[in-house]
């Protein structure tokens, strides 16, 4: 009984097989290249997006000495993060409040594996703004910590730990990460171009060609 379903399930799979070759060999060939083309540039963009996934994270701990203030981390000149910190009034002993203010800031914000310029602005509302920046090296699937120290008089940035990965080994995958982009993307520009243009060229003479086309009543 098994023995003839399968058989049976088999006909149905070949006879399916036939239909859709039938169905493929009626397509005009242009449109089958376009097909091509498309599913080309859809790889492209996958194996793309892959590649500049964040595969990395920076740890952000921020101590501050700010009522309020915004804070901004930029990756490699790209906004990275953007947020509002307080703090509170600082107390002697533990008990007496005083006229000093403290907060703390932690954010994981995800990027990519590689060497990364990390630069940090803090704008508090009632002093002037501090920037400063700091530059390492991130391992894949990995996670550094950034302390940041900012105060009315100054501020500093300071990586915490290791980057837990030779830093010539990340740097080379990195290169390759960013050659590899771009190459696809070429070659996806270039295919998006060619479907394009042959759209433009096609497409009217498509259409003049439909009315002619149709049946004379």
């Amino acid at each position: 009984m098994n023995g003839e379903r399968l058989k049976e399930l088999r006909s149905k799979a070949a006879l399916f097989d036939q239909k859709l070759l039938k169905q493929i060999r009626c397509v005009p060939v242009k449109v089958r290249i376009l097909l091509g083309l498309f599913l080309l540039a859809a790889l492209a963009m996958a194996i793309h997006t892959a590649l500049t996934s964040n595969d990395a994270s920076l740890h952000l701990k921020l101590q501050h000495s700010f009522r309020s203030a915004e804070v901004s981390v930029w990756v490699d000149h790209d906004l990275a993060y953007s947020g509002k910190i307080t703090g509170a009034a600082k107390k002697k002993f533990g008990l007496i409040p005083t006229d000093a203010q403290q907060g703390s800031l932690s954010q994981v914000i995800p990027l990519r594996s590689g060497q990364r310029n990390i630069r940090v602005r803090v704008q508090p509302d009632d002093a002037a703004m501090q920037e400063d920046s700091i530059t390492g090296t991130f391992a894949s699937n990995a996670q550094r910590d950034l302390s940041v120290n900012a105060r009315r008089n100054g501020m500093s940035v300071s990586w915490q730990g290791s980057s837990g990965a030779p830093v010539e080994a990340v740097s080379s995958f990195a290169w390759l990460s960013r050659y590899a982009s771009s190459l696809f993307l070429t070659i996806t520009g270039s295919i998006m171009s060619a479907l394009a243009g042959y759209a433009i060229r096609e497409l009217p003479a498509r259409l003049r060609s439909s009315p002619d086309s149709a049946p004379k009543v």
